[in-house]
């Protein structure tokens, strides 16, 4: 007995020698709690000669809700938020084309050329109707792809949304104008903690393991990520004129303390739909699915419930 219990404490010791030097396992750990917690599976899938990575979860016959990152993200961002939804709905958040573990080819990632690899990814699993959240750079594609496929949205979510211009400037497009370094790039260890100092307002507990090795892979991408955010500008796709395209009930959701994209874009995005709901949450950054995701979730829901009634 005591043989087996030193031989159990070895192995459990090297298991935490191995996730506290191998910030990698560390992390792939965690994300298979909070999939699982979640209840959703890692998938992938070929459209197009891309390689689409995805999570999946909840009744294959519920109604489906698509979940569209931001720039520099992945679908681990809505992880937390999405177990709101698992038990009631058919629930998928995505890589898109050019991120996380999605194909990175040589190729445009403008959000134009996204939402029709979007529509692709939606028509190979054979989705015909479905409710799009997105975020940030997200939000912009899920509101074009509303104005473009009217037909098969039920409803849209634009959290933090990009692509209109804000009466008051945001502090990211004043760094920008000043030709200042995008603070959405991570070149250095010390970029990656300005960046979720920049994005939230209270950013997620995470050890310094994990906050090292996020920094490291940001700053392995940003090349990748300064070609994509260029062409983002060089290609840019102005909402204004596609929002009153959009048939289906909007939810325009914003953190208030939004130092990416200023919350005043409401203003100019919220006359032009033909159905618009708003949310302002308080002391909120850009990402208010990671930063408040149960306060965010009972957000959505309410308005998915809207939709129905």
């Amino acid at each position: 007995m005591k043989k087996l219990l030193l031989g159990l404490t070895l192995v459990l010791a090297a298991a935490i020698g191995v996730l506290y030097f191998s910030p990698a396992t560390l992390m792939a750990s965690a994300q298979l709690v909070e999939r699982q917690l979640a209840g959703l599976t890692a998938k992938h899938l070929e459209v197009s000669d891309l390689s689409i990575h995805y999570y999946e979860g909840g009744p294959a016959d519920g109604e489906t809700i698509l979940m569209v990152h931001g720039f520099g993200a992945n679908k681990d961002n809505w992880l937390r938020f999405a177990k709101h939804f698992t038990q009631r709905y058919h629930v998928i958040a995505l890589d898109l084309p050019g991120f996380g573990e999605s194909s990175k080819p040589e190729a445009s990632y403008d959000v134009g050329t996204q939402v029709e690899r979007l529509a692709a990814f939606t028509k190979a699993l054979g989705i015909e109707k479905l409710h799009l959240i997105g975020n940030s750079m997200g939000g912009h594609i899920s509101a074009l792809y509303a104005a473009r496929h009217p037909e098969q949205v039920l409803s849209v979510a634009l959290l933090d949304n990009a692509g209109v211009t804000a009466p008051k400037k945001s502090e990211l497009f004043e760094i920008l104008q000043r030709g200042e370094p995008n603070p959405l790039v991570v070149k250095s260890p010390e970029d990656f903690s300005r960046l979720v100092s920049f994005v939230f307002v209270e950013p997620p507990p995470l050890p310094d393991t994990l906050n090292r090795y996020l920094a490291e892979r940001a700053i392995a991408n940003s090349a990748h990520y300064d070609k994509i955010f260029k062409q983002l500008m060089e290609r840019y796709i102005p909402l204004e004129p596609e929002l009153p395209k959009i048939q289906a009930p909007t939810l325009l959701l914003w953190g208030d303390k939004d130092r990416v994209l200023d919350v005043s874009s409401i203003e100019v995005m919220q006359p032009l739909l033909k159905k618009p709901s708003v949310v302002i949450m308080q002391n909120t950054g850009h990402a208010p699915m990671i930063e408040r995701p149960e306060e965010t979730a009972e957000h959505y829901q309410a308005f998915l419930d809207s939709v129905k009634s």
